[in-house]
């Protein structure tokens, strides 16, 4: 009796080890998902990559983590990426500026190769504001002050080769003007040196949207592809004859390789998303503008991207 049952167990251990572990090959996903925030706590894309990553939860049925990794031009996500398992478990935010870095500087990434880009939600604009005191009352007047005494007009922006930076120098090469740039550490340093007049213009992203609303700065024109609703009555330089803008979504990317089918999971929860109250309520907050793209539109206006910056590097100089 005993050699009999002895036998039954050891078959039924052996069918045990030949079934597939439901932890380790189960439906993805299975267990919480880490989405890295290349920046600090707090500021506007941490609190709506939270707002986002919340919303996704739903769909995916997984607690999302958001990990801050601030630092290195916002590229500690794309890096982290290197060597992270292309598993769906470990993703990070992709701002534009990691297409920018490896122009400006050495890195040890390439943000084409070692990501798969998964699908952008929103897009960034970058606004040049005055106080509303200021004598200027249009970009052409700003162009016009600067041609006349080159250097005389400066605009403040949070730091060298930010998209605030590029939306400035885009302006200069299609005017002539000559400006002088002032770099600070962040937003917050650079409107309460506008505020105080210690700087003449200056070129926000969202944060500006509560100062303009006060009526305490006055915006002039907007580095967008089209005028957005949160802004409705600011120009876009295009508008105003000035031929660019400065197209700036963010979007999650996992590591290279990651599988189509994870790949279509988060890009479903990332659409899912998007319509929930919550998310939209704090995107409205911002006045964040939501632009959905799909993997491969991602995927594509990431390698245009990499190109381009190059000649905007470029003419900017390194100086």
């Amino acid at each position: 009796m005993q050699r009999r049952t002895l036998i039954a167990l050891c078959a039924s251990l052996a069918a045990v080890a030949t079934m597939p572990q439901a932890g380790a090959q189960g439906a993805y996903p299975n267990r919480p998902i880490t989405l890295i925030v290349p920046y600090g706590a707090g500021g506007v894309t941490d609190v709506i990559a939270r707002a986002l990553a919340q919303g996704m939860s739903k769909p995916l049925g997984q607690t999302i983590v958001i990990e801050n990794k601030p630092g290195a031009g916002a590229s500690m996500g794309v890096v982290d990426m290197k060597n992270a398992k292309p598993d769906g478990y470990r993703l990070t935010l992709t701002p534009v500026g990691i297409f920018r870095q490896p122009h400006i500087q050495k890195v040890n990434f390439d943000p084409v190769a070692d990501v798969s880009y998964v699908a952008a939600f929103m897009t960034y604009d970058f606004i040049l504001a005055v106080p509303a005191n200021s004598p200027f009352k249009s970009v052409k007047d700003v162009v016009d002050a600067a041609k006349r005494d080159p250097g005389s007009v400066d605009y403040g922006t949070p730091g060298k080769f930010s998209a605030n930076h590029v939306t400035m120098a885009q302006l200069e090469q299609k005017t002539g003007a000559k400006f002088t740039h002032v770099p600070f550490k962040g937003d917050a340093d650079s409107i309460n040196s506008l505020l105080a007049g210690h700087t003449k213009t200056a070129v926000f992203a969202n944060s500006v949207q509560p100062y303009l609303t006060s009526g305490k700065m006055r915006a002039l024109a907007i580095a967008s592809d089209k005028r957005t609703e949160a802004f409705a009555d600011v120009p876009t330089f295009r508008e105003l004859g000035y031929a660019f803008d400065v197209p700036s979504p963010l979007g999650i990317a996992g590591p290279k390789a990651l599988p189509a089918e994870i790949t279509q999971k988060l890009e479903a929860a990332i659409q899912s998303a998007m319509q929930e109250p919550a998310f939209k309520q704090v995107a409205a907050n911002y006045g964040i503008r939501l632009e959905y793209r799909n993997a491969q539109e991602y995927s594509a206006f990431a390698k245009k991207a990499f190109a381009e910056e190059k000649d905007i590097v470029k003419a900017i100089g390194l100086d």
